[in-house]
């Protein structure tokens, strides 16, 4: 999906939905993403409600019906922001001036389908975008990648559009994080946004770390670690009141804990929904964290907070450099930047260097898919 802006009057977004070689199962699982967010798009959500925007849909040219299909129901929406909504399966055409581009395009997580195998069949769809992406988008484009691999295929197109600043090409890691925020917000009885500072370290997948170390929760206007109130490491959840937690929390387990089940739930979640809803991702979610990494991406994030990101390390944290790696960063001006001087426990250290090395040989392997 790209989208395309002209920053302070028009954003133009892109939105890739397929490459020529998808399986009807993964134009399935691209389209469940794509349909979720474009409506938050255009409603304003991600951009807020001030922001005009033009959306660019990409897709293969077996599905233009359906793409313009979608186009008909945008516009018969009457969505106020929204411009113009170009349906395409041209990749230039899609790509032109875009100032966003969201790449939801790829093989999706199957029962027997690992990384490695994710990888093999996504790899060439990002080296082919990459070029286009490099050669018509505008200069200033910001890159958030959501299909699995997730880091692995960022640093891919990447590779491909060296043009590209390292700065404006991301992964998705705020599903992860707005689900460890929910667990805990779940658990103390407060509401979300009365947690913060959650950090999702490493990936957007299995070997992820949800660290709490610096969490902190409101509880009648007094801000406490997150550690103080669920002490002990004890995570005994209180009974599910709804399907939606249910999917997510995995809340069977009579005792859980903060260091065992807690991450296991968080890192866990796509495949506990998969199984629930036999279907093939968590659109609605994913559609929604994707809105909230750009939109704080561009508008900044709160004093004193920060979010989850994927992006390119710097080698802070004694993390690999010329990796892309989830930390903690703070936005402004449209720039992300790594939170620094965070204290790092023996366990986070071990979470952070498995996640480190699990990717290192991911990217090894996609080296060896593009030779």
């Amino acid at each position: 999906m790209f989208f395309s802006l002209d920053w302070g009057e028009l954003f133009y977004f892109c939105i890739s939905y397929a490459a020529m070689q998808f399986s009807l199962a993964s134009e399935k699982l691209c389209w469940q993403i794509g349909y979720a967010i474009v409506p938050m798009i255009a409603r304003g959500i991600m951009l807020g409600p001030d922001q005009p925007v033009i959306l660019h849909l990409l897709d293969t040219e077996q599905t233009n019906e359906a793409l313009n299909s979608l186009k008909m129901e945008l516009l018969g929406s009457a969505f106020p922001l929204l411009k113009q909504v170009v349906a395409t399966s041209d990749n230039v055409e899609a790509c032109k001036d875009v100032n966003i581009a969201i790449m939801i395009a790829g093989y999706s997580r199957k029962d027997g389908l690992d990384t490695k195998d994710l990888m093999s069949k996504n790899v060439s769809i990002y080296k082919d975008v990459a070029s286009v992406l490099e050669q018509h988008a505008a200069a200033d484009c910001k890159v958030l990648v959501v299909t699995n691999p997730a880091n692995t295929n960022a640093l891919i197109l990447k590779q491909f559009a060296p043009s590209i600043p390292e700065e404006n090409i991301t992964c998705l890691t705020r599903l992860d994080h707005n689900i460890a925020l929910s667990l805990i917000a779940e658990k103390v009885k407060v509401p979300v946004s009365n947690v913060k500072n959650i950090i999702i370290w490493g990936n957007h997948y299995a070997n992820q770390y949800p660290d709490i170390n610096h969490a902190t929760v409101t509880i009648k206007n007094e801000e406490k670690p997150v550690k103080e109130c669920i002490p002990d490491d004890h995570w005994n959840p209180s009974p599910v009141k709804s399907l939606w937690l249910y999917l997510i929390c995995i809340c069977a387990y009579s005792s859980l804990q903060l260091k065992t089940e807690f991450i296991t739930n968080v890192q866990q979640r796509g495949a506990a929904w998969n199984r629930s809803q036999k279907a093939t991702n968590s659109a609605l979610s994913c559609a929604s964290a994707a809105c909230d990494h750009i939109h704080d991406w561009v508008y900044g994030t709160p004093k004193g907070k920060w979010v989850s990101m994927g992006v390119y390390s710097d080698g802070s944290y004694g993390i690999p450099k010329d990796i892309i790696y989830s930390f903690p960063v703070k936005c402004e001006k449209g720039k992300w930047s790594i939170v620094q001087g965070l204290t790092i426990d023996a366990l986070t250290r071990e979470k952070m260097d498995l996640a480190a090395k699990d990717l290192e040989e991911e990217i090894s392997m996609a080296k060896s898919c593009l030779d």
